[in-house]
């Protein structure tokens, strides 16, 4: 399954721009990526701090008529998220429920979900933060970011260009789970 790239300089959340494309477009899947967002969402109406230089991105896709809880899509999706972290980081790296990523017991990534339904189709978007370069500093809330753990800026697009392979490799097991 091949994903269309939909690329942006800044929106509010890609999670949102993931929606609207479903809603007034014919796409069936897609990869929003975004260099800023400025109303980044996380999980239970919590805020997604946004940092410039890190990873905001949101695949989304037709799940078909599979009616699969969030939970189990999302730690399927985290595991996916965690199989691509594993390619620079060799050390443990932890999935907190319900959507998070922690490497030596500070938060990486954030994963959220969101089904919605366009006429009889159920559709999936995964919107994930990555700290890459920057994380964020949270009261009572250890953060990390990939560089500061490998010591090594990697480009934004070589890992936009893994992620999308990884879920484009792994998009179809969804229906399988």
């Amino acid at each position: 399954m091949r994903l269309k790239i939909f690329r942006f300089k800044r929106v509010n959340s890609t999670n949102s721009t993931a929606i609207r494309i479903i809603r007034k477009t014919n796409y069936q899947t897609g990869m929003v990526i975004s260099d800023i967002q400025s109303k980044g969402r996380g999980q239970y109406g919590k805020k997604w701090i946004s940092l410039k230089g890190n990873l905001f991105v949101s695949f989304f896709y037709n799940l078909g008529n599979i009616n699969l809880s969030l939970q189990r899509l999302t730690r399927f999706n985290c595991i996916l998220v965690k199989k691509f972290l594993q390619i620079y980081y060799k050390k443990n790296i932890i999935y907190k429920k319900p959507n998070d990523l922690l490497i030596e017991k500070k938060k990486i990534c954030g994963i959220l979900q969101e089904k919605v339904k366009k006429f009889d189709q159920n559709f999936l978007i995964v919107g994930i933060g990555l700290n890459l370069v920057k994380n964020p500093i949270i009261k009572n809330y250890k953060t990390t970011n990939l560089f500061e753990l490998i010591k090594k800026r990697i480009p934004k697009k070589k890992i936009e260009k893994q992620l999308k392979i990884i879920f484009e490799q792994n998009i179809s097991k969804v229906k399988r789970i």
